[in-house]
């Protein structure tokens, strides 16, 4: 299972590129777009953090009722700290993967922060991001400030590989460093050199599917 960021929708680069190597790497991956984004319908608007976390745990239970367990989660992102959260509602997940992923949900908080008194004023506000017209809403604001991963990190029990582009210039490094640091084993770090936060140049993508592939590879195994 593949949770797209904040934004980005299941056909982003990253999103699409990733599922698409591995796929070919013989792992199957489902990504779907959340609320209001891509082919999926409603307001983003009325999401959260918690609904994504919700939606993509919902998602997982849905393909392991129909015989096609889920074992990994991967999520780029703000979906990154959504399927570390996810995962403790999911028995059958072994293994998550984090891609630039920040170490606190509210991070996204520094693309609206210019809106944050509108918001609270008015309860809303029109909000632009990567081309699209969306509304952001006071419930977004505070469910994403209450949400801490810390406990759920430290707790996780499950296999986690931590990637991140050390030249990332939207989610910093060390959000990967906190989360490798609260971690327990057994864990992983692979730094993604030179690539950037979306994973937008030649074969970045590819790489990190090609590891991701590798390293979970014991985790997907029967028995």
């Amino acid at each position: 299972m593949f949770s797209h960021g904040f934004t980005l929708g299941k056909d982003s680069p990253a999103a699409s590129r990733i599922c698409k190597q591995l796929a070919r790497e013989g792992i199957g991956m489902l990504r779907f777009d959340n609320l209001g984004l891509g082919d999926s319908g409603g307001d983003w608007g009325d999401g959260s953090f918690s609904h994504k976390v919700a939606d993509t745990a919902q998602a997982v239970r849905s393909m392991n009722e129909s015989g096609r367990e889920v074992r990994l989660l991967v999520g780029h992102s703000f979906g990154g700290a959504a399927v570390i959260a996810a995962a403790h509602e999911l028995d059958s997940v072994r293994a998550v993967v984090s891609i630039g992923a920040p170490y606190e949900p509210s991070h996204v908080e520094h693309h609206y922060d210019a809106l944050m008194e509108r918001i609270f004023a008015d309860g809303e506000a029109p909000f632009l991001m990567g081309g699209k017209a969306l509304t952001l809403r006071r419930d977004f604001i505070e469910d994403v400030h209450a949400a801490d991963l810390r406990e759920q990190i430290r707790t996780l029990h499950r296999a986690l590989l931590v990637m991140h582009s050390p030249t990332d210039n939207m989610v910093g490094i060390e959000n990967a460093s906190e989360i490798f640091r609260t971690a327990r084993h057994p864990r992983s770090f692979v730094s993604l050199e030179g690539a950037d936060h979306l994973l937008t140049g030649r074969n970045q993508a590819k790489r990190a599917a090609r590891i991701i592939s590798a390293w979970a590879d014991p985790y997907l195994a029967d028995g």
